[in-house]
């Protein structure tokens, strides 16, 4: 799973893993129904599970959940029901037994209903042991079970789930959808995802159907969301040596995920941020965490880890061999320049992060970045050829069941005299990142050493190095270094760097052209026509750059530069919009007779019609036009309790600022008594440290 700022734990509790070793969960089979309007899950559940020795109270996972016609073996039995466990205590013998209940949950996590009417999604995120507040499950990665889905909803939205749609079928204003999983999988693996998506389906090399999904708004962007889809599947299979395991792969966006993606069984969910066009695909595309997910369902889905402390071999894993992807992609110089950046990341971060990658406990740039890091330096140590071997073998032995560290190294050994107890004491158990080792690996690489070539020279003077520049900004070098070129030349007078300037302004790499448009904040009049030309470019984040730039330096143009972006929306969260409509506010004498429209507009975008990404840009702008509309500051409130924490900690930061001036408190303090209990709670406890 990709995300960002978010450690995540694999902690099975004891209880948990002293069931495991006395009963073993076979099959779940629920028939699901959900309520939009009271956003209530319920269900009828059938497990078969077999007690395989002596056991006083069999524990299933369910938080905040109510049960009823519970039998086991066909008879009514007692049961307990602690709010956050099923415990089921009378009834089972050992060998084989069924379990059948009804259950009711209103879930305060894990299960999101998002909009209303036509616009309603609802899904669900459970990784790592979350799928308890929807489905009565397992906490413990640990019990694999084969899980079958069957659910009813509104016959005009379509419903996703794991497995192979098995059959759909009308039931007067409802349909419903049944799917079936084939083999164990966790229980955070589950899902569910509902709302109106327009389809596309290809074929992978080996014959598995690839379902792709969007907002039946966002159906022209087919081609480049899921740009390279079947050739990274494709690459997969074929770089990995197992086949993909599950017989069917889909894919679905959905509004205010709360992180990148998330590989679920079969049925990767991602972020609406990585639908784009044919421009957005330039600035920011979904290539990554597309390999990213997919990589997971070998790697996560189909082996698991055991714990926590084994984490890096899910998400390191699936960090590795995205890059790996990428590479195939776009080759060695791409590959080499994501592990570099990569690893300066992890040197500055070693200053504070200081727990290993073989730890529950690790950050997430651990567990993802240096996992890839480590699994780099042993691929390179005993050649691409046998580390395939390892995976494969590895992936053969523990196929749908639980892996830790020692097993994944056993099968380096077994294909190398590569020392792997050195190997986990330096890169798995000791904190920080050797750098020297990486940067030796790093430079076999012609494009990196040149990197760092032009990176030693930051501190000479232009005179030393003008010529050495203007050739590398005429050569095919890979963009990074052209950028690095600019980054030097950010501070130097434009009279003394224009030359490399038009050089670079020649260039049909969109990159090298945007480091000229970030690093050149003042030019003179002269120049301008040529700084224009960027607002033609194929990037949202550089015509937002240009965009930003001429109309600062040349307030007597800013009617041009605002009739020419009139129509322009941008990525996701409207940048290019919200930036036009807070342009056209703030520039005098532009348009008078249409600034309450425009001032109307971008406060819509504030409401909760509106995905957080968007409401966030729309009210970060809002109050640097008018900090005292009430308006304004009411839509900090609803954010408090939004279930994306990055948008709620915007809310929280942003008010706090606030409330130091005493205006803006009183303000809030009046609030308080027209709020929502949660709200209030919140934003008292904000007030009132």
């Amino acid at each position: 799973m990709r995300r960002l700022l978010y450690t995540f734990l694999l902690v099975p509790s004891c209880l948990f893993s002293q069931q495991f070793q006395k009963v073993d969960f076979k099959t779940l089979n629920a028939t699901l129904a959900l309520d939009a309007a009271h956003k209530k899950i319920s269900g009828h559940v059938t497990y078969t599970f077999e007690v395989l020795s002596a056991i006083d109270t069999i524990r299933i996972d369910a938080k905040n959940m109510t049960f009823s016609n519970l039998k086991i073996n066909n008879t009514a039995t007692e049961f307990k029901n602690s709010a956050k466990e099923l415990q089921l205590y009378k009834g089972f013998k050992k060998g084989k037994n069924t379990l059948v209940f009804d259950y009711e949950a209103v879930p305060k996590q894990t299960l999101y209903f998002i909009g209303e009417k036509d616009h309603l999604q609802i899904w669900t995120q459970g990784q790592g042991k979350y799928t308890s507040h929807w489905l009565p499950s397992f906490d413990d990665v640990n019990e694999k079970v084969i899980f079958g889905l069957s659910i009813s909803y509104d016959k005009d939205f379509d419903v996703l789930s794991n497995g192979k749609l098995k059959n759909m079928s009308d039931n007067g204003n409802e349909k419903q959808w049944e799917y079936q999983m084939e083999k164990p999988m966790s229980s955070y693996l589950a899902m569910i995802a509902i709302g109106k998506f327009a389809k596309q389906t290809e074929t992978a090399a080996s014959g598995t159907p690839l379902e792709m999904y969007l907002s039946k708004e966002d159906a022209e962007k087919f081609e480049y969301t899921y740009k390279y889809s079947k050739v990274i599947f494709d690459f997969f299979e074929k770089e990995i040596g197992f086949k993909y395991p599950w017989g069917i792969y889909r894919q679905v966006p959905v509004r205010d995920f709360l992180y990148g993606g998330m590989e679920n069984t079969t049925s990767t969910i991602f972020s609406q941020d990585y639908v784009v066009d044919e421009i957005g695909f330039n600035d920011r595309n979904y290539i990554n965490v597309n390999a990213h997910e997919l990589a997971h369902q070998w790697f996560g889905d189909l082996i698991t880890a055991t714990s926590g402390k084994h984490h890096w071999l899910q998400e390191g894993f699936a960090t590795y061999y995205a890059l790996l992807a990428e590479k195939e992609l776009f080759g060695e110089d791409h590959f080499n320049w994501e592990l570099y950046e990569i690893a300066e990341k992890l040197q500055q971060a070693s200053k504070t992060d200081t727990i290993p990658l073989l730890n529950e406990k690790a950050s997430s740039l651990t567990f993802y970045q240096k996992g890839a890091w480590a699994l780099h330096v042993l691929r390179e140590n005993i050649g691409a050829k046998n580390f395939n071997k390892a995976v494969k073998k590895y992936l053969e032995k523990y196929a749908f069941k639980n892996v830790n560290t020692a097993e994944f190294l056993a099968e380096i050994n077994a294909v190398s005299n590569y020392d792997t107890k050195k190997f986990q004491e330096v890169w798995l158990e000791k904190s920080g990142f050797e750098v020297t080792e990486a940067l030796t690996i790093l430079q076999k690489n012609k494009f990196i050493k040149q990197y760092l070539n032009v990176l030693s020279m930051a501190d000479r003077p232009l005179t030393e190095k003008q010529s050495f520049f203007e050739e590398i900004i005429q050569s095919d070098a890979y963009y990074p270094i052209k950028e690095e070129v600019f980054f030097q030349l950010q501070p130097v007078d434009f009279s003394e760097k224009e030359p490399i300037v038009r050089q670079a302004m020649a260039s049909k790499d969109i990159k090298v052209r945007q480091a000229v448009a970030k690093t050149l904040n003042q030019f003179p009049e002269s120049f301008r026509p040529d700084f224009e030309t960027f607002l033609e470019d194929k990037s949202y984040v550089t015509r937002e750059i240009a965009l930003n730039v001429l109309w600062s330096q040349f307030p007597d143009n800013r009617a041009k530069y605002l009739d020419k972006s009139r129509n322009w929306v941008g990525m996701n969260d409207k940048n290019l919009r919200i930036l036009w409509l807070t342009m056209a506010l703030v520039t005098k004498d532009f348009e008078p007779e249409n600034k309450p429209a425009y001032y109307d507009e971008l406060l819509s975008y504030a409401s909760p019609d509106y995905e957080s990404s968007i409401r966030q840009n729309a009210i970060t702008n809002l109050l640097y036009i008018n900090t005292n509309d009430t308006n304004v500051l009411h839509a900090l409130i609803n954010p408090l309790t939004h279930h994306k924490w990055q948008f709620s900690k915007f809310a929280r930061d942003k008010i706090r600022e606030l409330a130091k001036k005493e205006r803006y408190r009183l303000y809030f303090l009046e609030l308080l008594p027209s709020l929502q209990d949660n709200e209030k709670a919140i934003l008292e406890k904000l007030l009132n440290p």
